[in-house]
């Protein structure tokens, strides 16, 4: 088969991968606190090395693939809302979650107190503390800059706030979770809780919405070329037959 065939063919598929990645973000735009996914390609033979790195092999088969993606941790916009609940942070740190799947992270500070008086997300999720779930006497909540939650004046909790050490130990689970590797997770520094706010997506819709475009056209031109590599192929196959 035609180098340049399976050249396109990989081509085509790390556009297509690309281009769920890219969907995914414009998606959601509107989402609080999301982080935008960023595609990473490779060279197919990067990793490879020995007989396999040669000049001919890198000529012939060195495609282009979708490596993985990457998670823009940079930082939304913070919007007022008014409600005592809604947290957002100023700086890089994450809000820590009790789930299911064991402890998560996320910017979306839409939380409410649930009907055992529980900081849960909106999903129901608690919320950690230093110390674990905080629970919420009722009364006038209050939340400082550095955590601390106080109703009534009465200190009820700190939020546990974390970053990471490193960009690429973070990984998107869903909606607005994250997981990351133990290791990279720390107390966060020079992060600041803000109350009555919520953080906007931090995906830029035009400049998203033309990479949309862009990857479209990208995974078009191969899908033709890909079309020109079989065509030919066809055209040779059957002069070579007809001489038989």
């Amino acid at each position: 088969m035609n180098s340049g065939y399976y050249a396109a063919c990989a081509g085509l598929r790390a556009q297509t991968q690309a281009l769920e990645l890219i969907a995914s973000n414009v998606a959601n735009i509107n989402t609080t606190g999301y982080r935008g996914q960023q595609p990473m390609f490779r060279s197919l033979l990067a990793s490879f090395s020995g007989e396999l790195a040669n000049p001919l092999n890198y000529a012939i088969n060195n495609y282009n693939v979708l490596g993985g993606s990457r998670t823009d941790l940079s930082a939304g916009n913070l919007e007022r809302t008014g409600n005592p609940l809604d947290l957002g942070i100023e700086g890089n740190g994450f809000f820590a979650v009790q789930t299911q799947a064991g402890t998560l992270y996320t910017r979306n500070g839409n939380f409410q107190a649930s009907p055992r008086g529980q900081l849960t997300t909106a999903a129901g999720d608690p919320v950690l503390g230093e110390q674990g779930p905080i629970t919420l006497p009722s009364g006038v909540i209050s939340i400082s800059a550095d955590g601390t939650l106080s109703v009534s004046g009465a200190v009820a909790g700190k939020l546990r706030i974390v970053e990471f050490s490193s960009v690429g130990d973070v990984e998107p689970v869903g909606g607005s979770y994250y997981s990351a590797v133990v290791n990279s997770v720390r107390p966060a520094v020079l992060s600041y809780v803000r109350q009555g706010m919520l953080e906007s997506s931090n995906v830029n819709s035009v400049s998203s919405v033309v990479d949309l475009i862009t990857v479209q056209r990208r995974a078009e031109m191969l899908e033709r070329a890909m079309a020109a590599f079989h065509s030919n192929f066809d055209h040779i196959a059957a002069s070579e037959l007809g001489r038989v």
